[in-house]
């Protein structure tokens, strides 16, 4: 048997055959180190093989190897091209790993395609606008200042051919009579640069706000408006004799503070009380009560709405904290949230999921998701947290205004999120509100139409975490606002 190496393949040549091996290198492996990759049973093998190309007609002849020999031969190199085919496979798979390494790291360095965009907006005249972002799928507000209308849409949003949803709104006066200014049902008629009252009878002013003073009759008596029907004068607090004095040959006739002379002049007049709560109440500001005015002889006094009381000042009213106070009757398990002129006893649930997916309450005012089952994706897509929030406003609030901040807190050791996105998910009147960054790790939601009174409005907003653009956590809270029937 002829043994693998150079000095066989120089025996061969010495017996007679002709044998011409020429050593190659291939680019990246020379023949030494395939050899030497090669165990003894690979290199007899191909020793053989070689001895079978050496002599196609002498198969008889006792130096050729026999049938059983190639075949054995045959399937060793089967064996040994299967092993080369497999490193080589896996070199191709190590390079294309590679290969995709390197492309994604490029493709982070080197800018992509410009995100879509579209024309950028000014405020309206006389208005305002919410929204510095024109990119797809951005949103932008619009609001007008007191005394003006909005016409067109309060909000469009950026499409991804690059136009908005809908064409820019502009902001136009508001009519002077939509206030309803006149008082005590006075018809309202608007003129070139203003308007006009037309009063009912019994009333004048420019305001309807005045009671008209009736004539005097003969016998010199005057009815007193402020009092009941049918009493006379001298017997009400609203009226009473003037004070006079004879000064040469005059009366000089006068009334006490808050009354004033009427009927037929000296000592046969009367002094009637002033209403000034109908004189100043209603006439414009300042007003003499926040809310309610009530006459008194010769002055007045201001009162204010059940769970109000009023202030040192005489005229301003102050919420009554039923929940400080312990006038709630709150069942036990739930909270007193004090609210404008009454209060609200909240206890809120988590919600209810199917499946293993399931929240727990840490707190009254807070539920979090229990661990996620392992490659459950949906799992991982809802809410990790859920707060509830309460917060109660007075009816007609100047916009805009900030009414409630969302923000991320980092565990102490850990690095937390690099990138937050904010929005509106749900609720039953999103038209007024927006939300948007206050800066990085913040955002705000912010009143943007005036909400009025008595109404509840539920609004929900959410806020996710991503860390290097991969999507970590979702974080919501639902927000209820109590809006109070009053302007304080």
């Amino acid at each position: 048997m002829v043994s693998g190496g150079r000095g066989s393949l120089k025996g061969l040549a010495h017996r007679g055959y002709s044998v011409s091996v020429r050593e190659q290198r291939p680019a990246f492996l020379s023949s030494q180190a395939v050899l030497g990759e090669m165990g003894p049973g690979s290199q007899r093998a191909l020793v053989l093989l070689l001895l079978l190309l050496a002599c196609p007609g002498a198969r008889a002849s006792q130096s050729c190897p026999s049938q059983q020999q190639l075949l054995t031969t045959i399937r060793q190199l089967q064996l040994l091209l299967r092993g080369q085919e497999s490193r080589f496979a896996e070199g191709i798979r190590n390079m294309k790993s590679r290969l995709t390494t390197l492309q994604n790291i490029l493709n982070k360095m080197a800018p992509g395609e410009p995100p879509v965009s579209c024309p950028a907006l000014d405020a309206p005249t006389d208005g305002r606008k919410f929204g510095s972002k024109y990119l797809m799928d951005h949103e932008v507000h619009f609001t007008c200042n007191p005394g003006f209308q909005l016409v067109g849409p309060s909000s469009v949003v950026c499409l991804a051919n690059g136009t908005w949803t809908g064409e820019k709104p502009h902001c136009r006066a508001a009519s002077e009579c939509s206030s309803q200014p006149c008082h005590n049902g006075g018809t309202c008629v608007e003129g070139a640069n203003q308007y006009r009252c037309i009063c009912p009878p019994g009333k004048t002013g420019n305001l309807c706000q005045n009671q008209t003073q009736p004539e005097a009759p003969e016998d010199g008596v005057i009815s007193d408006p402020g009092a009941p029907e049918g009493v006379m004068p001298g017997d009400s607090a609203f009226s009473h004799p003037p004070r006079c004095s004879q000064v040469g040959q005059e009366e000089h006739c006068s009334c006490q503070a808050g009354f004033h002379l009427s009927g037929t002049l000296g000592s046969d007049g009367v002094c009637l009380d002033v209403n000034e709560c109908e004189i100043y109440g209603q006439a414009g500001p300042p007003r003499l009560c926040l809310h309610t005015c009530v006459n008194t002889p010769g002055s007045y006094r201001c009162t204010c709405p059940s769970g109000y009381r009023v202030l040192t000042d005489g005229k301003t009213c102050e919420d009554v904290d039923e929940c400080v106070s312990s006038q709630h009757t709150c069942p036990q398990g739930t909270a007193c949230f004090n609210t404008g002129g009454s209060f609200q006893c909240v206890n809120p649930e988590c919600p209810e999921t199917g499946g293993n997916i399931s929240y727990v309450k840490t707190s009254l005012f807070q539920c979090e998701r229990s661990p996620c089952p392992m490659a459950n994706r949906p799992c991982r897509h809802l809410p990790k947290t859920i707060s509830f929030h309460y917060l109660s406003l007075p009816s007609n609030l100047k916009t805009p205004a900030t009414l409630f901040r969302m923000a991320t807190a980092s565990v102490p050791g850990q690095s937390g999120p690099n990138s937050l996105r904010f929005g509106i998910v749900g609720g039953n009147s999103r038209g007024h509100f927006v939300m948007q960054r206050s800066d990085r790790q913040t955002g705000e939601l912010v009143l943007i139409q005036t909400l009025k009174g008595p109404q509840t409005v539920q609004v929900d907003v959410d806020m996710s975490e991503y860390q290097d653009r991969a999507y970590q956590a979702i974080h919501k809270s639902k927000i209820t606002i109590f809006v109070s029937p009053y302007e304080f």
